[in-house]
């Protein structure tokens, strides 16, 4: 199979659509890297199961360099706040070296585990204290480069973050660096978004309700050049927030949210972990997407997002690797499920009725969230969306004699090898046989620049 973007036909052994698996399937590959109606060359014989590539749809790239340097518990109850110092820390050591260093590491990881694009939830604007830099989007071109150089595809979310919390008070200087004023948003997204193309989306992304005053992100979200693309949210994370948000709004954030904004299929609400029925219907019948991350959200103990109440009625949810402490769809959804099984002592609690897969019930539900909260084409193998898919590795014991009615859920639920083998985004392989086409280099360059934070 060639590494360049040419037409082909592929035959899969067993593809994945959204009703389940097909067996000897046939899609085309144009020569731009799309699913296209005819093909060129000779067929190309797909021996594995293959998987639409998962959409990751939180992520705080610089985040990945730090995982696993907050388990050791400081004085008093440690907590996501106490956690929150630690990662301000951190980030006032990242410019836009590193972080293109880091984010290409990180991608490179994503890849390989079956992640095929990646929305980045951006705020590491500034200089540490908070000057911008000479190019005011220097950080966010870092993000760019990186996902060019993975070759993953990228829904661009730079953050607008203005206030210390729900009573307006100054950012702290830990975070002046993630500030910005309404109209160098706006520059910045406007320069931005003439980057778009067919692997780059650019998206806004509101920090959270505590973070920016309603007048600031209505001028944002009602500007007339925004009328269209992604929005997304940190939302109902945590007990604090939730009470914060009541004693200084008489409401709960997704109560607040709704009565002031027209949430619709454009928004992506993060974490949305604590919420009452009445809130979680809301989020189901208008559309928005729930974008869960359960690995992130069990080592900060966010807690548990109500997962039966929400499937049953009919809500969009997508997934994503957030903090990076682990970088696996498998393991996220996979915790999904557990929690929710911890919390009702029940099995198969996303399975909502008999005879379904949980497996199977969860993939389908995090690709199709995960392309709506990126706002691009895939998420899918048909006609009119990019050709980013995964290839299982067929000779792996996890998958002996796995029929279609159990492989989804052997791949998820069955053990910790690896088992994404071959990855293609947009017509070309950036993974071949577990290896990905330019990762000593950037696992090198990510080693350096580890070694310039350490020493600083």
């Amino acid at each position: 199979m060639s590494d360049s973007a040419v037409a082909h036909t592929f035959k899969a052994r067993q593809l994945w659509r959204d009703n389940g698996w097909r067996s000897d399937a046939a899609f085309v590959v144009d020569d731009h890297g799309w699913i296209g109606e005819s093909g060129g060359g000779s067929e190309q014989l797909l021996d594995g199961w293959v998987l639409p590539g998962m959409p990751n749809l939180h992520s705080h790239a610089f985040q990945r360099a730090m995982a696993g340097l907050a388990e050791r518990r400081g004085p008093g109850d440690d907590s996501f706040w106490t956690w929150r110092e630690t990662m301000y820390g951190f980030a006032a050591r990242i410019n836009p070296d590193t972080l293109q260093a880091i984010a290409a590491q990180l991608y490179v990881e994503m890849l390989k585990a079956g992640y095929t694009q990646v929305c980045e939830f951006h705020y590491l604007h500034h200089q540490p204290d908070g000057t911008p830099y000479a190019q005011a989007e220097a950080m966010s071109l870092a993000l760019i480069e990186a996902a060019r150089e993975a070759g993953i595809a990228l829904t661009l979310l730079p953050v607008l973050y203005m206030s210390g919390g729900f009573d307006g008070r100054p950012l702290s200087p830990r975070q002046r660096r993630f500030g910005h004023d309404v109209e160098s948003y706006l520059r910045v997204l406007a320069s931005l978004r003439k980057l778009e193309r067919d692997d780059l989306r650019v998206g806004v992304a509101l920090h959270s309700l505590r973070a920016i005053p309603e007048q600031s992100w209505r001028g944002v979200v009602e500007h007339e050049a925004l009328k269209t693309g992604p929005i997304h949210i940190h939302i109902a994370e945590q007990i604090g927030e939730v009470q914060d948000c009541l004693a200084t709004r008489g409401a709960r954030p997704v109560e607040w949210l709704y009565d002031h904004a027209n949430v619709d299929k454009r928004w992506c609400l993060v974490h949305a972990t604590h919420l009452t029925e009445a809130e979680t219907a809301q989020i189901a019948r208008s559309g928005a997407v729930a974008g869960l991350c359960p690995t992130t959200e069990a080592n900060l103990g966010d807690g548990l997002f109500p997962l039966a109440r929400y499937l049953d009625a009919k809500g969009v949810l997508g997934i994503g690797s957030d903090s990076h402490i682990s970088i696996s769809p498998v393991e996220e959804l996979r915790w999904l499920e557990y929690g929710q099984r911890l919390l009702t002592r029940h099995r198969n609690v996303a399975a909502r009725h008999a005879g379904d897969s949980v497996g199977e019930t969860l993939w389908r539900a995090a690709l199709r969230g995960g392309a709506q909260a990126a706002d691009l084409a895939i998420g899918d193998l048909s006609e009119g969306k990019r050709a980013d898919f995964f290839v299982l590795n067929n000779d792996s014991p996890l998958l002996a004699a796995r029929d279609n009615r159990s492989a989804m859920d052997s791949f998820l639920f069955a053990g910790n090898t690896p088992l994404v083998r071959h990855v293609m985004t947009g017509g070309q392989w950036v993974v071949r046989d577990f290896h990905h086409r330019d990762e000593e280099r950037i696992a090198a360059r990510y080693r350096t620049a580890m070694a310039h934070l350490a020493a600083g």
